[in-house]
């Protein structure tokens, strides 16, 4: 009997450990940030073509919370309805796949920021 609850309350133990540890919470200084600087900011900072033509400047967490002049382009908690996602996994109109004219991002990169987006597209 003692043998049972001790197994069984170590089990408890393990179970919650790990629940605790869980998934990592995607920053947006550290992992968002550089990937933006890597395949983004080439045409949406200021005076990029992006920007011109979109309104969209990518430089800051508000500026990219902003959006476009047609709207925003992130929705908290929900990264299948984001255009930026759509945008840059080319499930929107194929001939604007972000970013436009370059590589791909790979999609490892797209998975931070899509796990980002579900996480609440936090500025942290």
């Amino acid at each position: 009997m003692k043998n049972g609850l001790l197994r069984g309350g170590v089990l408890v133990t393990s179970t919650l450990m790990l629940a605790a540890c869980g998934p990592r919470e995607v920053s947006f200084k550290a992992d968002v940030q550089p990937i933006l600087k890597q395949y983004c900011l080439e045409c949406h900072a200021e005076g990029g073509k992006g920007t011109e033509a979109s309104g969209l400047l990518m430089t800051s967490y508000d500026s990219l919370m902003k959006g476009t002049k047609f709207g925003s382009i992130i929705k908290p908690g929900d990264s299948l309805s984001s255009v930026l996602i759509m945008l840059v996994e080319g499930r929107a109109d194929p001939s604007i796949k972000m970013p436009h004219g370059k590589e791909s991002i790979p999609k490892e990169k797209i998975d931070v920021l899509k796990k980002w987006v579900e996480q609440g597209a936090k500025n942290n």
